[in-house]
């Protein structure tokens, strides 16, 4: 992948320097903007190269996210689908949904003393013969 990023901002570059930068330059005068700079107390801004550098980065930017806006496109599209095949297959007849059933009614317990598994019927452990109240229960 990364491989792909360094063509794409190779291709990104030459979009700049050679066709863009010579459009602006017919307005502006001049075609090669890294040597545009301020002079400020004896030190030269050069803010040509960083214009550059910033048209480079927005259309990246920007292409990124067209592509990114068409796949989520895609990808909704490629739902709207599976949804729309669902149905169809659930009209003919060829599609069941799985009914969700409820859990079985437990068959034992545990016994809050001794803490066995019993019979959920049982008022008397018969590990420890302790009697089970209703209240003291766990289920």
């Amino acid at each position: 992948m990364l491989l792909y990023g360094g063509a794409f901002q190779k291709i990104v570059t030459s979009l700049v320097n050679d066709l863009i930068m010579p459009i602006i330059s017919i307005f502006t005068g001049s075609v090669d903007f890294s040597n545009l700079s301020i002079v400020v107390a004896n030190t030269s801004v050069k803010y040509g190269a960083f214009l550059t550098t910033v048209l480079d980065f927005v259309i990246i930017a920007f292409s990124i996210f067209l592509i990114i806006r068409y796949i989520n496109k895609l990808n909704k599209k490629i739902e709207e689908v599976k949804e729309d095949s669902i149905k169809k297959l659930e009209k003919s007849g060829k599609l069941k949904r799985k009914v969700d059933t409820p859990p079985p009614t437990p068959t034992t317990k545990i016994c809050p003393y001794c803490f066995s598994e019993i019979n959920i019927k049982a008022t008397r452990c018969p590990h420890c013969t302790s009697v089970l109240e209703e209240s003291s229960i766990n289920t």
